[in-house]
């Protein structure tokens, strides 16, 4: 597809309504947005991912929110080697400047499944630096690649040594506490009792563990007597 093509399909699916809600949701300056659902950006992606994506991706601007967001959804689908898609992959967290950026084409990411412990690696600077969104970026990668068995130990290192810069990467943190929580509750009621989170993401954390319809009355009491007050 040429540029005009994929413009004309973004303006042609364009919703005003979607558009206004969405940026409501996206504090702060953003890129103009033109309200494309995701389910059809990410169709676009896909049939991106099959023809010439390199192309594409070499040439792709940042003028509108969909066009960076189309970019992380290629970058994540298309077929590429390892090397090259980790290059991608990081000129694209460049971009990141809220958490809809972050957080949809993060998921996308699966080829870092293969090369856990290359990945692991490369996001330890985004961790611990300072710049909200990179941080957030490195949180939620974690989140949706590592949450296994052969990573549980680090991962929840990760959380309780980890000082969030700014609102999004305090809940990027708090909500991968959370989700650790169902899967691993033992292990995260340790990390909450040890306080090694700071007091904004430890109880923003037992907010999302309360919140969730997955979890007991009698555990959510438990979770709820760990509140940093």
């Amino acid at each position: 597809m040429s540029y005009q093509e994929i413009m004309d399909y973004l303006y042609a699916h364009a919703d005003a309504r979607y558009a206004a809600f969405s940026s409501s949701l996206i504090p702060g300056e953003q890129p103009p947005m033109i309200g494309v659902r995701l389910p059809l950006l990410r169709n676009l992606a896909r049939r991106l991912a099959k023809e010439d994506w390199r192309a594409y991706l070499d040439e792709a601007v940042d003028d509108t929110f969909e066009e960076i967001m189309l970019q992380g959804f290629v970058t994540g689908l298309a077929k590429m080697p390892f090397e090259e898609q980790m290059r991608r992959m990081a000129s694209y967290a460049g971009k990141i400047t809220n958490w809809s950026l972050c957080d949809s084409p993060c998921a996308g990411f699966k080829f870092v499944r293969k090369h856990q412990e290359e990945v692991w690696e490369f996001l330890q600077p985004y961790l611990y630096c300072q710049d909200e969104f990179r941080q957030r970026f490195g949180i939620i990668m974690l989140m949706d690649h590592f949450m296994d068995d052969r990573f549980i130990f680090r991962f929840i290192d990760v959380l309780g040594s980890v000082r969030p810069v700014g609102y999004y990467a305090s809940m990027a943190v708090a909500w991968a506490v959370s989700t650790c929580y169902v899967r691993y509750p033992e292990l995260i009621m340790d990390l909450l009792r040890s306080r090694k989170l700071d007091k904004d993401c430890q109880n923003r954390a037992i907010q999302k563990i309360v919140d969730s319809l997955r979890i007991t009355a009698d555990d959510k009491n438990k979770v709820k007597a760990l509140k940093i007050k």
